[in-house]
């Protein structure tokens, strides 16, 4: 599928506060913000601010350890939308997306807002036909472009710093986990064909969900190398 006007969509780096105020631009309510996991020990959970309504991960070695969750049934959730050629570069964004629209029943977008449009446009679509209309969105390839180039200049300062040379971005690929309407912890991951239920119920969503991820590092689905975690959670601060 050809990008309708030839627009690529370029990496963003993996900074929570770009990422948040990039989800506030397009419609999500400010007082809900993208944070970072430090820690799942035990001991650190109860530093995690609260609530938190998605969990997402940022995975450095992850094309070759996909596929064992993929064979798991699926199953229907409120908002699950694949990534095409053309959106490569867009798995983050999608998983931030992901995380929002699967909790409406948490909090409104913002009135008239990129997201909104979109969402109430796609709602009733397929999940291809979902990533064709953000493909093809102008005013989300505006504001992601803004916010590419601010994460870029994050990324330039930060090699000048270090002495390295590293594009981040591209090197991690995102997945989404939410609690649906049944008690289920979901992984929405764009690359598979829907979503995929990793926990039949939940009752403490970040503790089953640090349990989860650990598991899955001791098994060798998940490498350490170049991992991070994220909270979509409400801002705790005054």
């Amino acid at each position: 599928m050809e990008q309708p006007d030839g627009f690529n969509w370029p990496p963003l780096k993996t900074d929570p506060d770009i990422l948040s105020e990039y989800m506030h631009s397009i419609g999500l309510p400010e007082d809900w913000v993208v944070e970072p996991v430090i820690s799942i020990d035990e001991e650190q959970l109860p530093y995690i601010n609260r609530p938190v309504v998605a969990f997402i991960l940022a995975l450095g070695d992850y094309e070759e350890k996909k596929q064992a969750s993929s064979e798991l049934g699926h199953v229907e959730t409120s908002f699950f939308m694949k990534q095409t050629d053309s959106l490569n570069n867009t798995c983050g964004i999608i998983a931030f997306i992901h995380s929002v629209l699967n909790n409406l029943d948490k909090f409104s977008l913002t009135e008239g807002s990129i997201l909104q449009k979109y969402y109430t446009a796609t709602k009733d679509l397929s999940p291809e036909e979902r990533a064709a209309s953000l493909e093809s969105n102008i005013d989300l390839q505006a504001i992601h472009k803004q916010y590419a180039n601010a994460t870029a200049a994050v990324a330039a300062d930060d090699d000048d710093e270090s002495g390295s040379d590293s594009d981040e971005s591209v090197m991690h690929h995102f997945i989404t986990f939410v609690l649906n309407k049944n008690g289920q912890i979901v992984e929405l991951d764009d690359t598979n064909s829907g979503p995929v239920v990793v926990k039949d119920h939940s009752d403490d969503f970040i503790q089953d969900m640090a349990q989860i991820i650990l598991e899955k590092i001791e098994n060798g689905d998940y490498s350490e190398e170049n991992f991070k975690i994220f909270t979509l959670n409400k801002d705790n601060m005054e």
